[in-house]
Order: C-alpha cells, then sequence, then structure tokens
C-alpha cells in the first residue's frame, strides 16, 4: 500500500522532525511504499495573512536533510513550473496541487523529470476529465496510450481529495475512484477531502472526525494508496489542523485500511 503522510506545511525544522521520527513505522513496515510529504509552500492559502511556509530553497534543505537522516522518500507540491527542476533534485514525487490540476506548463514541467507525477484532482473537476491530464504527463513521457498499466509503468499518478458540494463543503463519489482508475494509479487523500471551504472566516476549516469514515470506504472501493497529514498536535498545526489525524490516529487506521485492501474484491 502507497502511504503518504506528513504535516501539511514545514512549520519549523524542530516541528517538521519531530513529525518525521513519529513516522518512522511505516518506513521500516513491509507492507507500505511510504513516502514524507511536507510542503515548503501553500501558495493557495484562502487569506494573505495565513502563514505559507520557508519558501523554495529553506524548505528543500529541510526535505533533503529528512530524506538523508531518515531514508524516507519524499513528496512535495510545486506550484509553478519554474520550480520543477529545483524540487526534482530532492524529491521522489512531484505533487500538482488540486487548483493546478490542468495547468499544462505545469504538468509538462512534471513530466520532464523522471520523477512520479501526482496529479491532485481539482475540486471542480469530473473523474473522466481527469484523464487529459494524465495524457498531458503520458506524452511528455513518449506515451501515446492511456491506461492503468500506461501510467503505472510512466509514474504518473491522480489523487482524489472531493468535490465542491455547494458552498462550503466538500463530498467524495466514490464512483470517481473506479472510473479514474480505469486509467491511473488512484491514491484516496482523506483529509483534504473533509475540508469545509471558507467557514474558518479567511481560513479554511475541516472535520478530522470523518477522515476514518472515507478511508475505510475508500479502501473498500479499491485504491492504490492513501495520503494523510499527520500532526503530533493538529490543533497547533500552522495549516490544516481541522482536516489532520494526530500519529497515533493514523496508525490505528492504517492498520485498518490494510485489513481491508486484503479482503476486498
Amino acid at each position: 500500500m502507497i502511504l503518504m503522510a506528513g504535516p501539511c506545511v514545514i512549520e519549523s525544522e524542530e516541528n517538521l522532525f519531530r513529525i518525521a521520527k513519529g513516522l518512522e513505522h511505516y518506513h521500516n513496515d513491509v507492507r507500505f511504499d511510504f513516502y514524507f510529504k511536507s510542503s515548503f509552500d501553500k501558495a493557495n492559502r484562502t487569506s494573505l495573512d495565513s502563514y505559507r511556509g520557508p519558501g523554495l530553497e529553506e524548505g528543500l534543505r529541510l526535505l533533503q536533510k529528512v530524506k538523508d537522516d531518515f531514508g524516507y522518500k519524499i513528496v512535495t507540491d510545486v506550484h509553478e513550473s519554474c520550480q520543477v527542476p529545483a524540487v526534482a533534485e530532492v524529491v521522489d514525487m512531484i505533487q500538482i496541487p488540486a487548483f493546478l490540476c490542468r495547468q499544462t506548463d505545469l504538468l509538462v514541467a512534471a513530466g520532464k523529470t523522471d520523477k512520479i507525477v501526482n496529479i491532485k484532482k481539482g475540486q471542480f473537476m469530473t473523474p473522466g476529465d481527469m484523464q487529459y491530464s494524465v495524457m498531458k504527463v503520458l506524452k511528455t513521457r513518449g506515451c501515446d496510450e492511456l491506461s492503468y498499466e500506461a501510467s503505472q509503468k510512466n509514474g504518473v499518478f491522480l489523487c482524489e481529495r472531493g468535490s465542491s458540494f455547494g458552498y462550503g463543503n466538500l463530498v467524495v463519489d466514490m464512483r470517481s475512484l473506479h472510473i479514474m482508475r480505469q486509467f491511473s494509479p488512484v491514491i484516496f487523500d482523506a483529509t483534504h477531502s473533509v475540508q469545509m471551504p471558507g467557514i474558518g472566516g479567511g481560513k479554511t476549516g475541516g472535520d478530522s472526525s470523518m477522515v476514518p469514515h472515507l478511508a475505510r470506504a475508500a479502501a473498500a472501493v479499491g485504491v492504490d494508496g492513501f495520503f494523510f497529514e499527520t500532526h503530533f498536535d493538529p490543533t497547533c498545526a500552522l495549516s490544516d489542523g481541522p482536516n489532520m489525524l494526530t500519529l497515533e490516529q493514523l496508525k490505528a487506521l492504517t492498520e485498518t485500511l490494510l485489513k481491508l485492501d486484503s479482503i476486498k474484491g
């Protein structure tokens, strides 16, 4: 099972390494293909006053240090095509944010690297239309075939993170997992799927109590992996705290997901 986990944003070196230390279990457990995730810049925060992160240079330095000290594979997101070459020197997977999932220059730049590209499905996108984003990367890598096998071979993933449902809410249509999995490996982002955009007075709210329910449902449908934002204390997280799981909650949930994954049809 692919597992991506870590704090939403790099808050400080101390906090980053405290959380990284708490995730060693997954790196050492052969049942998981583990990637450590954190962002050097949250360029799409609701308010200008919200914390964004340490920036590209310092953020990549810290992610490289996590990689060196723990041996983790690293995933982080990019917001501009000019960031891709520097990011590709450090990470093992490049993540395309949901709001940017159709940005051709960004997808092509990521496709020109030899890294896995994880494209987050936009909250405004139909699952079937994500094939066109996948093909932008596949064609950049010299592949004209749209299939699960072709995407897996060429390192192109899709990530479901919920769809806009009116104002201030997201829902997950479990059909989307099956639809997208016809042409790409699919990661389910259970923590972003419980966001409540625009309800926090300049911040995005959320309901982390729903994370286990959605994750279990996705495991039953069938996915290739999971994405969880986690923290030693989500109440003090500088980004996405209302959606996060504690390290202890994550450990209990992943054991349940492994059991479900082993028995699904």
